[in-house]
């Protein structure tokens, strides 16, 4: 089974990521056949400045990689190096109908927040489908807010498929139901977008400040909070701690007695406790940026051998060749 997904470089990978998509994409390293990018390609639609994007690239392989990657086990590489994703998203595109695009839920959301609409920004889930497409992919690990993409691409494939003949893995989805969609510390969706971010590999100090910044209620500690489960606090402790100790405070939260700052203050040492050997190895990588390199490049050599067979067979396909 060969499952693959990509992060933008777009910013500082927080745990929403980490939880929604890149833990489960780790984990599946030991079921099969797992390709992992670095879509620098897509950031391009909301990033603008050169220097921003080669540095959050580097950080995204940083954190792939001290998160669990295994480069032996596992194909990693720069969307970028393969630019043969490029020509697949334009045979893709000249069948994909307006109005799929224009129901996209993302596109809608970030123009509604204020992003220009750009080409790049309307076209995302055509790249996105070639992103998927052209490796064979079997399944794609997706939060819930990814879901619909996914749905675009299975209908994209179906009618290249139809139009020119099997050409394509239809891929199927992987989501967890009870990680797919992370909020943030304004209890929205966490996302680099709206600024709710807990960075994975936060400074120890201006996270702790984050954290303990999070907005509650007026409650005194002594009342009781018969909706503790629905505390923002106690739902990220939940990603952090054993199932035992969150539903102890929990508990303790809905009985009355435990105070919201030292809820926090638990949050907060979960949280560091949690990525503790991550960062260490973190440590280690940034100090070898060489072996870092050496990674990506090989990890695009070997992304570019399927590639380079998928484009082949979608180009005879269509009579491009």
């Amino acid at each position: 089974m060969r499952t693959l997904t990509g992060i933008q470089p777009s910013g500082t990978l927080h745990i929403g990521n980490y939880f929604g998509a890149m833990r489960p994409a780790i984990d599946a390293q030991s079921r099969g056949e797992c390709f992992y990018f670095i879509a620098d390609y897509h950031s391009m639609t909301s990033l603008f400045d050169p220097a921003e994007r080669r540095k959050h690239t580097l950080g995204v392989a940083l954190d792939w990689l001290a998160c669990g990657l295994d480069p032996k086990h596992s194909v990693f590489w720069r969307q970028s190096d393969v630019p043969g994703v490029v020509e697949l998203s334009w045979l893709l595109g000249t069948l994909t109908p307006m109005g799929l695009l224009e129901r996209a839920h993302s596109y809608k959301d970030k123009t509604g927040k204020g992003f220009s609409p750009n080409f790049g920004l309307f076209a995302y889930p055509v790249l996105m489908a070639a992103d998927i497409l052209l490796y064979d992919t079997e399944r794609v690990p997706v939060g819930r807010d990814q879901k619909q993409h996914l749905e675009m691409t299975r209908d994209i494939a179906i009618k290249f498929n139809l139009a020119y003949g099997e050409t394509f893995v239809v891929p199927e989805s992987e989501i967890r139901e009870d990680l797919a969609v992370i909020p943030g510390l304004d209890g929205q969706k966490m996302s680099k977008s709206y600024g709710n971010t807990i960075d994975i590999f936060g400074e120890e100090k201006a996270t702790r400040k984050k954290i303990m910044g999070i907005v509650m209620d007026s409650r005194t500690p002594a009342e009781p909070k018969p909706d503790a489960d629905k505390n923002l606090a106690i739902q990220l402790l939940k990603l952090f701690a054993a199932a035992d100790v969150a539903v102890d405070f929990e508990n303790r939260l809905r009985a009355g007695g435990l105070g919201y700052g030292d809820l926090k203050k638990a949050l907060f040492e979960h949280y560091w406790n949690y990525f503790a050997a991550a960062r260490a190895r973190r440590a280690e990588l940034a100090a070898n940026l060489d072996h870092v390199e050496a990674v990506l490049r090989d990890g695009a050599g070997r992304a570019h051998a399927v590639a380079r067979v998928v484009l082949k067979r979608a180009r005879r396909a269509c009579g491009i060749e």
